[in-house]
């Protein structure tokens, strides 16, 4: 039986996340048995004395953080928390007979999936984000009041481009907290960058330039090159250097397009500097080629103002912007977006009309979200974020130099979701990573973000270390059990 968390209404904490902390405390301490079966709604609303929506609340959220599993008509479920060769049987009864076979009623493993579920003690996932605090009861109101007021209208196409309302929202957004200038009509909202990049890629080629080919940074994030090498343009590995993209390597390639993450680069982490920057611009302008601004994290910055966007540092600049609410808000809602420059805009009509692509985002979440940008809920909740995650850095921080010392070096700090731990060692990143993975701990190597096989020329290996999504009284604990592995 759950023990009985004390909940307090003055809390900053809702009751919902008070309530699904204390129960993941007990999940995570052993209080629980795999598979075992915990109160229903009902039931453990009446044992609390409230009402049953921040007991659903609650309950979902552990669903979705995979610490519990409901089943139809057989209520909600322990997950099991080590990792298994075999997916969970979901049909099993909790109770079996000596010598009976399990009953199973789906044949799917979850090894089967192309991103296996992973549970692990300590979480430090690059790309987690901390959901405890998303404003969930606002969200859920504007949802209610958008479905009243435009149900039918919401359930046909909207436009390919994204929603105006929404569109007119960013605008106002990017320029108050990236400093970026455009117009409603240059943003393209879309569900995922895969697909953003792909749209820019056709409407490059549509533009009909000499070269199709694309400079990337080395290491940096896959999904671009590979993204624009499946468009049939050539891909080439630019290496970074203290400030950056190296733009020797850069003038040499004769690329026509130039993919950069300047305000946090990914995955190292350094900052580009304002001299950089307008040498970057100043290579676009002199050469007609176009820059990719990937700003996937550029709101959270800890130390310091946020670095402002390198699209606004000119006027009508060759910078398309990639933007999106993935890490400001999170990741189910499928929202990003694009800015391009004006002059691209009648090509991407004219690819439009080549493919006649429909809208690909929610129009229910589009919706909701413009409803909650024009409130001020969404710089209200970045605010809030800011100062969670810079807590979470400064933790982080202290932990690693506290277990490690010496023998690792940090970059990436000040901003964004992780940090890279940079050691020498005889052991491989593979042997390194699987230790921890063994031992509860998530972590990731940068090996596969580097081209062709390349790495460091020190020789140190890398290692992604995110801080955003594991609980704050987690952070020392886990870093001390890296350490002694790593040891």
């Amino acid at each position: 039986m759950i023990t009985l968390p004390k909940l307090d209404e003055n809390d900053s904490a809702p009751i919902y996340v008070q309530l699904s902390d204390h129960i993941k405390r007990e999940i995570i301490h052993g209080d629980w048995a795999e598979h075992s079966r915990l109160p229903s709604v009902r039931k453990l609303a009446e044992m609390l004395g409230i009402s049953t929506t921040p007991v659903e609340w609650a309950y979902q959220q552990l669903i979705a953080e995979g610490y519990i599993y409901s089943q139809p008509r057989r209520g909600y479920h322990v997950r099991a928390m080590v990792d298994s060769d075999h997916a969970m049987q979901i049909g099993q009864t909790d109770k079996q007979t000596a010598g009976q076979a399990p009953v199973t009623q789906t044949t799917w493993s979850d090894h089967q999936a192309i991103r296996p579920a992973r549970a692990v003690q300590y979480d430090f996932h690059m790309s987690r984000n901390d959901f405890s605090l998303f404003p969930i009861a606002k969200w859920h109101q504007y949802v209610n009041r958008i479905w009243r007021e435009e149900a039918k209208e919401l359930l046909f196409y909207g436009d390919p481009q994204g929603e105006w309302g929404l569109r007119c929202e960013i605008a106002v957004y990017l320029a108050q907290f990236r400093g970026v200038s455009c117009s409603p009509e240059q943003i393209v909202v879309g569900a995922e960058q895969h697909l953003l990049m792909s749209l820019l890629a056709q409407t490059l080629l549509h533009k009909g330039e000499s070269t199709h080919s694309i400079g990337v940074e080395n290491p940096g994030y896959r999904l671009l090159p590979g993204t624009f090498r499946n468009c049939g343009y050539r891909v080439v590995p630019i290496s970074l250097g203290p400030d950056g993209i190296n733009l020797t390597e850069l003038e040499q390639a004769g690329v026509k397009l130039a993919g950069v993450s300047p305000s946090h680069q990914f995955p190292l982490g350094m900052t580009m500097p304002i001299t950089r920057r307008l040498a970057l611009l100043e290579w676009a302008e002199r050469t007609k080629a176009y820059i990719i601004e990937d700003d996937y994290d550029g709101e959270f910055r800890y130390h310091g103002r946020p670095i402002p966007s390198m699209q606004g540092l000119r006027e009508r600049s060759r910078v398309i912007y990639m933007g999106g609410f993935s890490q400001v808000l999170a990741p189910a809602l499928c929202i990003h977006y694009m800015v391009l420059p004006r002059e691209l805009m009648d090509d991407f009509r004219e690819m439009y009309k080549n493919v006649l692509f429909e809208q690909s985002a929610s129009r229910l979440h589009q919706r909701t979200l413009e409803m909650f940008m024009r409130e001020g809920e969404l710089g209200k909740h970045i605010r809030k974020m800011r100062n969670v995650y810079k807590r979470k850095h400064d933790l982080i921080v202290q932990a690693i130099q506290m277990h490690f010392g010496d023998r690792v070096e940090i970059r990436g700090q000040h901003s964004g979701f992780h940090l890279v731990l940079r050691m020498v060692t005889k052991q491989s990143a593979t042997e390194l990573v699987t230790a921890a993975i063994e031992a509860g701990i998530q972590i990731s190597s940068t090996e596969y973000l580097w081209a062709n096989g390349s790495r460091p020329a020190d020789g140190k290996r890398e290692f992604i270390i995110g801080f955003a999504g594991i609980e704050p009284e987690r952070i020392d604990p886990g870093i001390a059990a890296l350490a002694r592995i790593w040891s």
